[in-house]
């Protein structure tokens, strides 16, 4: 009699269940909504700093072509045949070239001297800003997913309060879902912003290395045309050839 008398308890008690679909499907289309843009500006992070770090480890990688294979050429001309078409350094070379091209065309050297150069840093700014495409976005999904997360989290509390005014007391049954859903948004938007804030400056300080690197490029090659190709960076050695085997001795 008295398990049967628990059973039908049992039975008549309401059954809460607390987890994160459950405080999702209670917050509505505005959690939801909420929770769809965070979402989308974690995948956009993600994504551009997945495409920017491959970009990046290009350049760098042609780079090492640069010091092996271009100034061993004995010409501007030569040395692009070298590099990589569409790449940033062979974009440098082929502004350097036209420039050259005109450099015969005006009278006062001072001026042709300013019209390279300002050349050559047109060049430098464009590779620039191509590399740094996208990381606005980074940025600010850094500094505003906080607060979208936090717009979820008011919106929660709010609800709480609602559910404690209707029901007369704060029972753990009302006010769990709305709270749990509160928290839970703030995590969100931390967990958005967090990675999107490291990525934009680790993508950053990488794109200062490559500047320099280009800056550094375009200043050898203004002093190679201007010398008339007396001056140059050194040349890394070539590696040396590996021995051949010895043939084994015949008995």
């Amino acid at each position: 009699m008295i398990i049967e008398l628990l059973a039908a308890a049992g039975e008549a008690a309401p059954q809460n269940s607390f987890g994160f679909m459950e405080a999702m499907e209670q917050g509505g289309v505005i959690a939801w909504s909420i929770l769809t843009v965070l979402v989308i500006m974690s995948v956009g992070s993600f994504y551009i700093l997945i495409t920017k770090l491959l970009e990046q480890n290009k350049i760098m990688r042609q780079y090492k072509g640069v010091r092996t294979n271009f100034w061993r050429a004995g010409s501007l001309r030569d040395g692009a045949a070298k590099l990589e078409k569409n790449s940033a350094w062979r974009q440098i070379v082929d502004d350097a070239v036209r420039a050259d091209d005109d450099h015969s065309k005006m009278a006062n050297n001072l001026e042709a001297h300013d019209y390279m150069h300002g050349t050559l840093q047109r060049s430098e700014d464009l590779i620039n800003a191509r590399l740094s495409a996208g990381l606005p976005f980074l940025a600010t999904v850094g500094a505003t997913a906080p607060f979208v997360g936090l717009l979820g989290t008011v919106i929660g509390i709010y609800r709480a309060l609602i559910n404690i005014g209707l029901a007369g007391s704060a029972s753990i049954d009302k006010v769990a879902g709305p709270v749990g859903e509160a928290l839970i948004m703030t995590a969100i938007g931390l967990l958005v912003a967090v990675p999107a804030v490291l990525a934009y400056n680790w993508l950053q300080s990488r794109n200062r290395n490559i500047a320099e690197l280009l800056t550094g490029f375009s200043t050898d090659i203004l002093a190679f045309i201007n010398s008339n190709g007396a001056v140059k960076p050194a040349v890394p050695a070539a590696p040396a050839a590996k021995p051949a085997a010895a043939a084994p001795k015949k008995a």
